[in-house]
């Protein structure tokens, strides 16, 4: 059998096109949220999140102060939900973009990230187009103090 120019440029398309099929054994990262019972912005910010390629499940809380009071989240960053990843803290109506830097960088002293109250405009707290977006801060926090990792007006990094 001898194998002619084309078929050696078929076999080659084949192989080239099997090999750039990639199978991912990783799974999406989890994010176990604590939320108030009934709250519509912590499952908006749930839905940002798993568009993002986040894993995430909710539970319900009546007593979200003391869970949060639990993990060490500062009374002055605290918001209507919480994020659990591994070791790592969500707090509020953070960007998925803020959270992947997190579990990029692994910041020494550092062990969570914050967008404290509600800001209009953030992730989960979405307002129809045109409409006035706040302006807030994403905070790293953690025993080695805090910082600000970047500013954002609505779900854009100003």
């Amino acid at each position: 059998m001898s194998v002619t120019r084309r078929g050696a440029l078929l076999g080659g398309v084949a192989v080239a096109s099997f090999a750039s099929v990639r199978v991912s054994a990783e799974p999406a990262v989890h994010i176990a949220v604590t939320k108030g019972p009934g709250c519509d912005c912590c499952d908006a910010w749930a839905s940002h999140l798993r568009a993002n390629g986040y894993s995430v499940s909710a539970t319900e809380s009546d007593d979200l102060d003391n869970v949060k009071k639990k993990l060490g989240i500062p009374d002055d960053l605290r918001a209507c939900h919480t994020g659990e990843i591994g070791r790592y803290l969500v707090e509020g109506h953070v960007p998925a973009v803020a959270i992947g830097y997190l579990l990029r960088q692994k910041p020494v002293g550092i062990i969570g990230v914050a967008v404290p109250g509600m800001p209009v405009g953030s992730p989960g707290m979405d307002v129809p187009k045109g409409a006035k977006q706040d302006e807030y801060s994403v905070i790293l926090f953690g025993p080695a103090g805090r910082k600000t990792w970047a500013r954002f007006k609505g779900a854009t990094r100003i």
